[in-house]
């Protein structure tokens, strides 16, 4: 259990949720974590059951017909989360999606979605990436050609996270080509509309749980109205949301950090080698002291980053550096606590297997850790 009692970003009413979200998972995820990475996604149950909570989309205003809370019981739900090990994509929606259809939807787009989104009823998917365009989104191919009233789009997206439960994508695409990046819209597609296909279910090293798609556009053919916030302002909307989108990650690789160190010493003092266990050599206690005080630096700046964003401060070179840190700090800490573990760190019936597979992505998605150095870089 992650201990919070010398945290600085939350309140009671945030700890108050925080004993909610462990009762939900503990009954709702953990049992079925070995099941979710077999079927290679979270069921609709689990979604459903999450969103009866209040767990979902809880900063949804009360107008549209949410909690009304903010940013900080999100991350009180990655945390939780990234510590119990599961890839589910609950924080794609809570942390990245959610803000696209609420910040720009019409008074349709957010009567549509934002009920069923808020219910579980409604998964979402963003489709930045292609074959040819990955951290680079000013590369995507995919076109949505004007026809009329509609908008006529072809291309493939890779790599999107719950693609196969998604109901509602939201698609970058070129709706004028040739002004590049300021030609770049957003546009939903439902799922079901004629030439949108579901490719398969990407065999990925790690975060089985987690639903990895391709994405097929074949002359798919939505109205205007599907475009969400302003044509050709696309690329804009997705560089305004990236501060939370990285630091939403930074906040997982600290959880998870957190469970892979955890492990490691739960391991270590019951593990026995020369008639002694394997925590009482110099180089076990050594190895996990500097973890530890990894741990308590990113524990501080991780605070330091959501009090910074619940205030509208923190800027994209900030939450580069904070994604950049925390994911790096949490190879090393899953990558030590496998060693730590021996043989049995090789064996899947070991959490810290899972933890290590996971942890991998989370230095490459939502922009690579080369990339949060060139961003870093440019504020200096």
């Amino acid at each position: 259990m992650l201990d919070t009692a010398y945290r600085t970003a939350y309140n009671d009413d945030h700890e108050a949720f925080r004993d909610t979200v462990r009762k939900v998972l503990a009954e709702h995820m953990v049992p079925f974590l070995d099941q979710h990475e077999e079927v290679g996604l979270v069921p609709r149950e689990a979604w459903k059951a999450l969103g009866e909570a209040g767990m979902l989309c809880p900063t949804i205003s009360e107008e549209n017909g949410g909690l009304g809370l903010d940013f900080g019981f999100n991350c009180v739900l990655a945390e939780e989360l990234a510590y119990i090990g599961t890839s589910a994509g609950f924080t794609l929606q809570n942390d990245i999606t959610v803000n696209y259809f609420e910040r720009l939807g019409s008074d349709e787009q957010k009567l549509k979605y934002l009920p069923g989104m808020i219910s579980g009823d409604v998964i979402t998917a963003i489709a930045m990436t292609e074959p040819g365009a990955g951290s680079d989104l000013q590369g995507v191919r995919t076109t949505a050609v004007p026809d009329g009233n509609n908008l006529v789009i072809n291309g493939s997206k890779t790599y999107i996270t719950n693609g196969q439960n998604a109901d509602v994508v939201i698609v970058v695409a070129k709706t004028d080509p040739a002004q590049g990046a300021k030609g770049t819209s957003l546009i939903l597609v439902d799922a079901g509309t004629p030439g949108f296909e579901k490719g398969r279910n990407l065999d990925k090293i790690g975060q089985h749980s987690a639903d990895t798609s391709e994405l097929f556009f074949s002359d798919v053919r939505v109205p205007k109205t599907n475009i969400l916030g302003s044509e050709g302002r696309g690329f804009i909307h997705l560089m305004e949301e990236l501060p939370q989108e990285r630091l939403s990650i930074a906040v997982s690789a600290q959880g998870g950090a957190q469970r892979a160190f955890d492990e490691a010493v739960k391991f270590t003092k019951d593990r026995k080698a020369f008639g002694r266990t394997v925590f009482e050599f110099q180089n076990t206690k050594f190895t996990l002291a500097d973890l530890k005080a990894k741990l308590q630096v990113g524990w501080a700046h991780l605070d330091w980053a959501i009090a910074r964003h619940l205030r509208g401060e923190l800027t994209t070179d900030e939450a580069s550096a904070a994604k950049l840190w925390h994911t790096e700090m949490q190879w090393e800490c899953v990558d030590t606590a496998l060693q730590l573990h021996g043989g049995a760190g090789y064996m899947n019936e070991y959490p810290i297997a899972r933890l290590w597979r996971d942890a991998r992505v989370q230095r490459i998605y939502g922009g690579t850790s080369e990339i949060m150095k060139e961003v870093v870089s440019r504020s200096i």
